[in-house]
């Protein structure tokens, strides 16, 4: 597997990362109580496919659908059903676009309508320690460096890391090295070297962090029933530092 990438092959993922960011923009207006998830999947389906490329995650044995979602005490990998959404859920869409043979891979939480205080500062914390934690892949640094702030950032806030949930590389596979937890110390790690692609994954609870697969066998809970988030950019470390492929912040 190449982990790192020439700068022809960057610039095909900054296509792949700009279809995954429309056709999430697509998605999210249309985000709405009435809704039904499996309208947002195909959704994202068409404004992928008017673009040229196709789904990612149907590139995953026996996934069947265009993306992810996820509600409330969900975290990762739910089905979209036709469940309706609701006034003050919050929904989490996963979604990545294969375009040329390069993958991006992009994540949000985002409120159903009118939501608590509470879920607005959870929400909020995941934008802002994804930022930060970005911010970290600069060539040189480790990938510790990430780790480190992201679990400072989640755990200062009052909430808790799903540490057995990762970050991971991304390129020609939706899941390549290096594996980029939640969690760890500064200093460790892979080297972080330019022309390394990254998928960087705030996975959080506002409980334990204790996660648990669902009936479906996709589908990954809180395992004490609390509020899920996941905040995701597919990134490239360049000599400059890091670039986002999948601008949808």
């Amino acid at each position: 597997m190449k982990m790192l990438k020439e700068s022809k092959e960057i610039e095909i993922m900054k296509v792949s990362g700009k279809i995954a960011a429309l056709a999430l923009k697509k998605v999210l207006e249309n985000v709405k109580p009435g809704v039904r998830c499996i309208d947002l999947d195909n959704i994202a389906r068409q404004e992928i496919e008017s673009h040229g490329a196709t789904s990612s995650f149907k590139t995953v044995d026996n996934y069947q659908w265009t993306i992810c979602t996820t509600l409330n005490n969900q975290v990762v990998h739910g089905i979209p059903g036709v469940r309706k959404l609701q006034e003050g859920d919050i929904l989490g869409i996963d979604i990545g676009a294969l375009y040329n043979g390069y993958h991006s891979d992009l994540a949000i939480s985002v409120p159903v309508g009118k939501i608590s205080k509470d879920k607005k500062k959870f929400l909020a914390a995941g934008r802002k320690i994804l930022k930060a934690a970005i911010a970290k892949a600069k060539p040189g640094a480790k990938i510790g460096d990430i780790s480190q702030t992201i679990q400072k950032g989640i755990e200062s806030a009052g909430y808790s890391v799903v540490k057995s949930l990762t970050g991971h590389g991304v390129g020609r596979r939706l899941h390549e090295d290096p594996m980029i937890p939640g969690f760890g110390k500064a200093g460790t790690g892979k080297e972080v070297k330019v022309g390394m692609t990254l998928a960087i994954e705030i996975i959080y609870a506002q409980g334990s962090g204790e996660v648990k697969l669902e009936d479906d066998q996709w589908t990954i809970s809180t395992n004490d029933n609390s509020l899920g988030g996941l905040f995701e950019q597919t990134i490239a470390v360049t000599k400059s530092g890091p670039i986002v492929l999948t601008p949808y912040l």
